[in-house]
């Protein structure tokens, strides 16, 4: 075996060491941080310019809110 094995073998022992609902509660932290930060946007970044159409639908903070909301549910029951 190589040093590579070894360097490998070792942080898969590392990650393995892990429980499963630790990793669960750091990657579903993670979004909900992602999902406070998308929301407190302001406005001007995440719709067109003044002078275009602004639609409702054109605002992108709301479908990335509903995006990120859906994964935090999914993580959150499976």
């Amino acid at each position: 075996m190589t040093p590579l094995h070894h360097w490998g073998d070792f942080f898969r022992e590392l990650v393995l060491a892990v429980p499963l609902w630790t990793a669960r509660a750091i990657f579903v932290f993670a979004l909900i941080v992602v999902f406070v930060w998308v929301l407190r946007l302001p406005p001007d970044r995440v719709s067109p310019p003044e002078n275009e159409d602004r639609k409702w639908t054109n605002n992108l903070k709301l479908w990335a809110a509903i995006a990120i909301g859906m994964q935090i549910i999914i993580y959150l029951i499976l």
